[in-house]
């Protein structure tokens, strides 16, 4: 799924149910990347307050009941019967609504009867309370936990998200570290023995970008 479209599902879910402190995800696209920075849709699930939880790679066991769930799902709604996308989304729809409205699950109550909280997490979103609250800081504070390792190329540059770094030509084929500064906004370069090499301001790590899964974009191979 592209960012993007998830990024509108996620809004449509939000408005709907309201915000989650967390969604546990795997480490496929648009969750997870190479390169140990978080995703653009991390950074804008963090400033709206949504952590992501990833679950270890190759192990979906360890995100079980959303699997169980998938897989009632898919049997409840038959796909291989659906003659279009619109049925397919209709008889999904259908078939959540009755796992959670209507089918036993405790005591003869619904799932919806046990945990009334899953008819909305009390954390308001709208696309307007977004445009007020959406948090740069909150997404700075995520990016700043990452410590990526690069290898500067030969005119002296590395990689990090949309566009190139330069380090210097004198460190070419080095391993280096980066990492993000909040209160600088800027990108700082180490050698393996935590001596500065290089900071470099960072102005794809601003609100509109992230907000419009922008400022990830990988216009050139990381290095």
């Amino acid at each position: 799924m592209p960012p993007a479209q998830a990024q509108r599902f996620l809004r449509r879910a939000f408005a709907r149910w309201g915000r989650p402190g967390a969604v546990r995800v795997d480490n496929g696209t648009p969750w997870g990347a190479p390169g140990g920075l978080p995703t653009g849709l991390a950074l804008w699930l963090a400033g709206v307050g949504v952590r992501v939880a990833h679950i270890p790679p190759r192990r979906p066991q360890d995100n079980g009941v959303v699997e169980r769930s998938q897989g009632t799902g898919k049997r409840w709604a038959e796909p291989s019967r659906c003659g279009s996308a619109a049925e397919l989304q209709r008889r999904c729809d259908e078939a959540d609504e009755r796992q959670r409205e209507r089918y036993p699950y405790r005591g003869g109550r619904s799932r919806a009867e046990v945990f009334p909280g899953l008819r909305h997490s009390g954390r308001a979103y709208s696309a307007a309370w977004e445009q007020r609250h959406w948090s740069l800081a909150m997404a700075e504070a995520l990016l700043s936990e990452a410590l990526v390792e690069r290898q500067v190329d030969s005119v002296g540059c590395i990689s990090l998200y949309s566009r190139n770094v330069y380090v210097g030509r004198s460190w070419a084929g080095a391993e280096v570290w980066v990492r993000y500064d909040p209160q600088g906004h800027r990108w700082m370069v180490s050698d393996s023995e935590g001596r500065l090499l290089q900071h470099q301001a960072a102005p794809e790590i601003c609100r509109e970008r992230i907000r419009g899964l922008t400022a990830t974009d990988s216009r050139s191979k990381r290095k």
